[in-house]
């Protein structure tokens, strides 16, 4: 998917962020069953997660503003430039659509890191992948996982994958905004747990926003976004499949089993994109389907 040229980005809602400081706060911490509990939450491992955090009291750095990044065309050559741009699409998706889902809408910020990370979820590296910190609302990603989607992964990481990417961390702020993380139990794995509900209600919600992407414009009314192509979707299910509990598993144990899943199969996270992608944030209640149907 490209970025209209001509449209303008807002300068808002990313930065470059160093190392955060201030999190350990009182003794708190994360410790190891919390850990374990948040990485099945938020669909990644974060067993990486070492030092404090605190919920709601962690001190934040402001980081950098992105530089360069005045344009559509920018967002087409840089991958900073282009989670830049994402970012305003994103929030002027989520800033109509929320409030009509009945959900009290807050935009989120987006840090752009390298190596390793302070948050409100304690302190982590790269290896955790893009994550979201319900503590401190925050997104935290480091582009280099779009070459690991590849390297990894075997995912094609084309531009829209990439989008993807950002679209399913900002629907986990849409989870937690609307009260979805709080009533979910997340005590149990497999492949109708809430865990996996939780998920691929995720990738539904960034479905769903980039059905509606060309419908969001600049300051000027600029439309940010040209139509998906064929090629561009498939590239986008391509990686949903390849970052699939089954597909994981299969690669690092050479087996699959179903019940220890926290992320849902790629068969799963390919059908719930593609229902919000066709039917909108509506159609993406993942916790209403009957088990047969998830």
């Amino acid at each position: 998917m490209s970025f209209n040229d001509d449209a303008k980005y807002s300068g808002r809602g990313v930065r470059k962020s160093g190392r955060r400081t201030g999190l350990a706060v009182g003794g708190g911490g994360l410790g190891l069953v919390a850990i374990v509990l948040l990485s099945q939450l938020l669909g990644v491992d974060l067993t990486g997660l070492v030092g404090g955090g605190t919920s709601g009291t962690s001190s934040q750095s402001e980081g950098t503003a992105l530089t360069n990044c005045d344009t559509g065309a920018d967002a087409n050559a840089d991958v900073d430039c282009r989670v830049g741009l994402t970012y305003d699409s994103l929030d002027a998706y989520w800033s109509e659509q929320a409030p009509a889902m009945g959900i009290g809408y807050a935009s989120p910020m987006i840090y752009l890191f390298e190596q390793a990370v302070d948050t409100g979820c304690g302190s982590a590296t790269s290896a955790v992948g893009p994550f979201y910190c319900p503590s401190d609302q925050q997104i935290y990603l480091d582009t280099a996982f779009y070459d690991e989607l590849r390297s990894q992964f075997g995912a094609t990481a084309g531009p829209l994958s990439q989008l993807y990417v950002v679209g399913h961390e900002f629907g986990h702020h849409i989870q937690n905004l609307a009260g979805t993380f709080a009533s979910a139990d997340t005590s149990q794995t497999g492949p109708t747990s809430d865990a996996v509900r939780l998920e691929v209600q995720a990738d539904c919600f960034a479905g769903a926003w980039l059905g509606s992407a060309t419908e969001t414009t600049d300051a000027d009314g600029v439309p940010l976004l040209d139509p998906i192509t064929d090629a561009q979707m498939a590239d986008a299910l391509n990686a949903a499949s390849a970052i699939g509990d089954d597909r994981i598993q299969e690669k690092a144990q050479g087996q699959v089993n179903p019940e220890t899943w926290t992320h849902g199969s790629s068969e799963q996270r390919q059908k719930w994109f593609q229902t919000g992608y066709t039917g909108g944030a509506a159609a993406c209640d993942t916790f209403a389907v009957a088990d047969t149907e998830l």
